[in-house]
C-alpha cells in the first residue's frame, strides 16, 4: 500500500513552489522549477535517460490498467510517426458508470480548499517531472516530435504550463476572503450585522479533449486549471496520442488516493478506432467545462453545441510575419529559417504567411528585392537542414498523412522558392521526414488569396508579395480578424511601421514579436511570462494562461447569517 500524504507534508513540501509561481506570474520574469537539460535528471527519485527509456520500452505491448470503474473493454492501436507500433491498450469506459463515480469525490475535493488542491496538483506535476525522460519518449512516439523537442516541450515546458494554471487558479480562488464580518450603521439603532462565508465551488466535470501534436503541452493547462478549482477531470486523448495523457491520468490518480481523495476525480476516456466519442461526451449534462485544441470546424461545433459547458478552444489560425526592413539581415533569415523548420512546422504558432513589399526591403546589407529575400530565406533553410542528422533533430516526423498531403499539394499553388525534400532517418526507417516548402504568391491576385488566407498546417509557408507596407499591414489586419492568428511577427527599423503593426495587433488581439534575430523564436512562448494566444481573435477563445482561463471554472457561493458584533461565521 502506498504511503499516505498528509496535508501538512504536502503544504510544507510544495507551498514554496506555489509561492514562486505566484510571484512569477506577477512579475512576468523568467522562472522555471523544471530543468530543460536531460542530464539534470537522475537524482532525488527522477529517472535518468537510460531509466526513462527503459520505462517507456517496458510499456510497449502492455495493458495500462488505471483501476477505473466502468471499464467494459480494452482499446489501443497507436502507431508512432517513427514507424513502430506501441501496442499499449487502455481502459474503455462505460460513461454511464464512470461519470457518476467521478462526481462522487467532488464534495471532499471542494471542501479541501484552494491551498490543498494546489499542493496536490504540484505533487502530481512533481511526479510527472521525475519521469520526464519516460514522457519524452511517449510524446515523441505519439506526436512525431524529435526527441529533444519532445523532452523539452512535452516535459518541462508542459509542466511549467500546468503549474502556471495552478498558480492562476489559486490566485483567483483566494481573491475573495473565506469569511467576512459585515456591519451596516443604522444611526441611533443597533447596526445590522452579518457573518459571511465564501466558498469556491466547482462547476462540475471538466473534459480535456487532447490533440495529436502536443498532448501534454496543450493538455496540462486545462487539466490542472479544472482540477485546482475543484472539478473532476475526464481526459479524452487524441486516438493517435493516448499514452502521454494516460500516464498523466495514472499519476494523478495515484497522488489523489495517497492524499486521501477519490482517485476517480481524474479519469481517462480512450476510444475504439473510429468511435468518435468527443461529441457524445461534450454534450453530456455532467460535463461543465471543455478544453479543446484542434481543428476550427470541431472547435466551432463545440462552441455552438456544448451549451451546458464553459468551452475553451484553441483552433486554427493564419500566422503572419511582415518583413519591411531589418538591421540584421542574416540574423533575420536564420531566425525565420529555424521557425519554419522546427517540428516540420506542425505547431499552431509556426509562421505561414511571410508578407514582403514587392519592391523589396531595406537591410544592413543594402536593398533586397522580394525575389532576393525569398531566395535568401530558402538558402537559409537549406543551410540549416543541409546535414541530415541535424535535420532529423529539428524536423521530427510528419505526424499524419493529411500533413504530408498538404505539403505535396502546396507546390502546385504557385512558384516554388524552396522545394521540399525527403530525408531518411537511420534510427527509424519508417519515419516520414520532409523539409519545408516555400511558395511565392501575389497578394494582388484573387486566385492566390485562397491559398494564403487558409491555414495550411505543416511545413508550408507562403511568401506573399504586396504593393506597399500599408498593404502589408492591412492584409495582416484582415487575416487576423477573419482567420485568427496565434502569433504575429514583424521586422522593421521604422518606428512608424512598428507602431502601425502594433496598433493592428492591439486592436485585433494578436500576440506580436518584433525583430527577433537571436535565440528566441516567434513560435515559442515561455510559461509564467508569455501568453499563448489571446482569446481575442478567431484562432482561440482563451489564452494560456491568464485569469480568464481559470475564473469561470468555479463560482463563489456565499452563506450569510445574522451575527453578534465581533463574530464571524
Amino acid at each position: 500500500m502506498a504511503a499516505q500524504l498528509t496535508p501538512d507534508e504536502l503544504i510544507a513540501k510544495h507551498r514554496p513552489t506555489l509561492d514562486q509561481a505566484l510571484e512569477a506570474i506577477r512579475t512576468r520574469a523568467y522562472w522555471s522549477p523544471h530543468p530543460e537539460h536531460p542530464k539534470a535528471y537522475g537524482e532525488h527519485g527522477s529517472l535518468d535517460a537510460a531509466a526513462g527509456k527503459a520505462a517507456f520500452d517496458a510499456l510497449l505491448g502492455t495493458r495500462l490498467d488505471l483501476g477505473q470503474p466502468g471499464t467494459d473493454d480494452w482499446v489501443g492501436g497507436e502507431v508512432s510517426p517513427y514507424g513502430i507500433e506501441l501496442g499499449v491498450t487502455y481502459p474503455h469506459a462505460d460513461i454511464d458508470v464512470l461519470l457518476p463515480a467521478m462526481k462522487a469525490g467532488q464534495r471532499a475535493w471542494r471542501d479541501a480548499g484552494a491551498e490543498m488542491r494546489a499542493v496536490v496538483c504540484v505533487e502530481i506535476l512533481k511526479r510527472i517531472g521525475d519521469r520526464t525522460h519516460e514522457f519524452a519518449h511517449a510524446v515523441m512516439h505519439t506526436s512525431g516530435q524529435a526527441f529533444m523537442m519532445a523532452f523539452q516541450a512535452g516535459g518541462p515546458h508542459a509542466q511549467d504550463r500546468g503549474l502556471e494554471a495552478v498558480a492562476y487558479a489559486y490566485a483567483e480562488q483566494v481573491r475573495t476572503p473565506e469569511t467576512a464580518e459585515w456591519t451596516k450603521p443604522q444611526g441611533k439603532r443597533d447596526p445590522l450585522a452579518l457573518a459571511k462565508r465564501f466558498t469556491p465551488v466547482p462547476r462540475g466535470i471538466g473534459l480535456v479533449i487532447g490533440c495529436n501534436t502536443f498532448p501534454t503541452w496543450n493538455g496540462f493547462p486545462g487539466l490542472f486549471a479544472s482540477l485546482a478549482t475543484g472539478n473532476a477531470v475526464l481526459v479524452k486523448p487524441h486516438p493517435r496520442a493516448v499514452l502521454p495523457l494516460a500516464l498523466t491520468v495514472k499519476i494523478a490518480r495515484d497522488v489523489l488516493a495517497e492524499a486521501g481523495f477519490d482517485a476517480n476525480l481524474v479519469a481517462l476516456a480512450a476510444e475504439r478506432p473510429g468511435e468518435g466519442i468527443a461529441k457524445t461526451l461534450a454534450t453530456r449534462p455532467e460535463i461543465r467545462i471543455i478544453d479543446y485544441t484542434g481543428s476550427t470546424s470541431f472547435g466551432d461545433w463545440l462552441e455552438a453545441n456544448a451549451r451546458q459547458a464553459q468551452v475553451y478552444t484553441e483552433k486554427a489560425g493564419v500566422n503572419t510575419v511582415i518583413v519591411e526592413s531589418t538591421d540584421n539581415y542574416k540574423g533575420m533569415l536564420s531566425n525565420l529559417a529555424f521557425s519554419l523548420s522546427l517540428y516540420s512546422g506542425q505547431m499552431c504558432t509556426t509562421p505561414q504567411n511571410l508578407v514582403v513589399p514587392r519592391d523589396g526591403i531595406r537591410t544592413d546589407e543594402g536593398p533586397k528585392t522580394f525575389d532576393e529575400v525569398t531566395t535568401d530565406l530558402a538558402r537559409a533553410v537549406d543551410g540549416l537542414l543541409g546535414d541530415d542528422a541535424r535535420a532529423n533533430a529539428l524536423l521530427g516526423a510528419i505526424v499524419n498523412p493529411d500533413v504530408k498531403a498538404r505539403l505535396e499539394a502546396a507546390a502546385g499553388l504557385g512558384e516554388v522558392a524552396l522545394a521540399s525534400r525527403e530525408i531518411s532517418n537511420p534510427e527509424f526507417p519508417g519515419a516520414v521526414v520532409r523539409t519545408p516548402v516555400i511558395v511565392k504568391l501575389d497578394g494582388a491576385k484573387p486566385d492566390d488569396e485562397a491559398a494564403y488566407m487558409s491555414e495550411c498546417f505543416g511545413p508550408v509557408s507562403f511568401a506573399v508579395a504586396v504593393d506597399s507596407v500599408t498593404d502589408a499591414v492591412e492584409l495582416l489586419r484582415r487575416t487576423v480578424r477573419e482567420k485568427g492568428a496565434m502569433t504575429v511577427g514583424a521586422y522593421t527599423t521604422d518606428p512608424e511601421v512598428e507602431q502601425l503593426v502594433e496598433e493592428v495587433c492591439l486592436e485585433e488581439s494578436a500576440q506580436l514579436s518584433l525583430n527577433l534575430t537571436g535565440g528566441v523564436y516567434v513560435n515559442q512562448t515561455a510559461a509564467f511570462s508569455d501568453f499563448h494566444g489571446s482569446g481575442g481573435n478567431p484562432a482561440a477563445n482563451a489564452a494560456l494562461t491568464d485569469g480568464a482561463f481559470v475564473a469561470s471554472r468555479f463560482r463563489v457561493v456565499e452563506v450569510r447569517k445574522e451575527a453578534l458584533l465581533g463574530t464571524t461565521a
